[in-house]
C-alpha cells in the first residue's frame, strides 16, 4: 500500500464498515485497555485522512496506542524519534550523489509511509518540526527543487509531552492547525492498571497484534466515509459553532476554516462508526472538543479573574448554539 499509487474509488456497505472498524478497535484494545474513546478518536482521524496529536505525560501509552494501530492495519509504517539534533532531511530524505551513474539519487526519508509515527515531536527544534508542514498539508515533499508525492493514504500520528516539561519546544499555531484532532490518554483506572501489570509481566501484548483488515479494505473504508451524507442544516450548525469561536470574548484565536472542514470530515467517520450513512448534530458534538481545542487560544485576562479552560469555553459555545430542527440528534439546546 506504500508508494504513490492513487487511491481507488472502491467502497463498502456501511454494515461492512462498521464490522471492520470494530475489528480494528478490538485489536487495539488487546494492547490499550480501558481507553476505547481514545482509540475510536484515533481511528476516526486515520479514516478521515487527517493527522493526530496525542498529548500527555510520559508513560501513559501514547506511543503504544500509535504502534498498536499501526500493527492492526495492513499498511506501510515508519517511526521517527524526535530529538533536539534531528534534522529536516532526517524526515524528508536527501539527495545522494551516485558515482556510478554520475547523478544525484533521492533517498526517501521515513515520511514516505502510509502511517508515520512521530514520537515526542515537541523535543525537536522548530525548524525540524516545520519539515512536516508541507507533507501534512500537501501530502508531498520538495527536496532540492523536486517534488515527491507521498503514499496514499497518509497519516501522521505524533505524540508529545506537555510543553511545561523541560527540554521541549511548543508547537506553533500553524503546526497545531495541521492536526485534525488532539487527544489525551489519561491514567488508567485501577482495574486496567492491575490487568496491565499481570499481562505484561513476561511479554508485550504488541507481539500478538496482527493486521485485521487488508490495505484494500482500509482504502475502501476511507472512501466510504467520504460519501457519508451531511445535510445543509448540519453544515450550518458546524459553521455557527466555528464562527462563535471567532467572536467569543474569551478567545483570542478562533477556529480556522481548515478546522471547520476537518470537523465535518471527522463527523462523517463518526457517523459511519455508529453504522449510519448520514451525520447527526450529535456526531459533531462528540468530536468538537478534540478537533477544535488545540487550535483555540484563550484571551489574556487581567485583574486576577479566573480564566475558563478551552474545553469549558467549547462546551459553553456548543450549549448556546441552536441544534437544527429536523437534523436528528440530541435536541437539548434551546439556543
Amino acid at each position: 500500500m506504500a508508494g504513490d499509487a492513487p487511491m481507488v474509488d472502491a467502497t463498502m456497505s456501511i454494515e461492512e464498515f462498521y464490522k471492520s472498524s470494530r475489528a480494528i478497535i478490538d485489536s487495539v484494545e488487546l494492547v490499550i485497555d480501558g481507553k476505547r474513546e481514545a482509540i475510536e478518536m484515533a481511528l476516526t482521524v486515520i479514516l478521515a485522512e487527517g493527522h493526530l496529536l496525542i498529548e500527555d505525560v510520559p508513560g501513559v501509552g501514547k506511543t503504544m496506542l500509535a504502534r498498536a494501530l499501526a500493527k492492526s492495519l495492513d499498511c506501510s509504517v515508519s517511526r521517527i524519534q524526535f530529538t533536539p539534533d534531528l534534522l529536516p532531511s532526517d524526515i524528508t530524505g536527501v539527495s545522494v550523489y551516485n558515482q556510478a551513474d554520475r547523478e544525484f539519487e533521492f533517498k526517501p526519508g521515513p515520511v514516505f509511509a502510509n502511517l508515520v509515527i512521530g514520537d515526542e515531536i515537541n523535543r525537536a527544534s522548530p525548524k525540524t518540526q516545520s519539515a512536516l508542514l508541507e507533507s501534512m498539508e500537501e501530502k508531498q515533499v520538495t527536496v532540492d527543487g523536486t517534488t515527491y508525492v507521498l503514499a496514499t493514504p497518509f497519516t501522521v500520528v505524533a505524540t508529545q509531552n506537555p510543553i511545561e516539561m523541560e527540554g521541549t519546544y511548543a508547537l506553533p499555531e500553524a503546526q497545531r492547525d495541521r492536526f485534525m484532532a488532539r487527544i489525551s490518554m489519561g491514567y488508567p483506572d485501577s482495574t486496567a492498571e492491575i490487568a496491565m501489570l499481570r499481562s505484561r509481566e513476561t511479554r508485550s501484548p504488541l507481539e500478538d497484534v496482527v493486521p485485521v483488515i487488508s490495505s484494500q479494505k482500509l482504502t475502501a473504508m476511507i472512501v466510504t466515509a467520504r460519501n457519508v451524507f451531511v445535510s445543509q442544516a448540519v453544515e450550518q450548525y458546524v459553521v455557527r459553532i466555528a464562527q462563535a469561536t471567532r467572536t467569543d470574548a474569551e478567545l483570542r484565536l478562533g477556529a480556522s476554516p481548515r478546522a471547520t472542514l476537518q470537523l465535518v470530515r471527522a463527523a462523517k467517520v463518526r457517523a459511519a462508526l455508529d453504522g449510519r450513512e448520514f451525520v447527526l448534530p450529535d456526531d459533531i458534538n462528540a468530536i468538537v472538543a478534540p478537533v477544535l481545542a488545540h487550535r483555540l487560544i484563550a484571551a489574556n485576562r487581567s485583574g486576577g479573574v479566573a480564566r475558563a479552560s478551552i474545553a469549558e469555553i467549547i462546551t459553553r459555545i456548543v450549549a448556546h448554539t441552536p441544534v437544527p430542527l429536523g437534523a436528528g440528534g440530541s435536541l437539548g439546546h434551546s439556543g
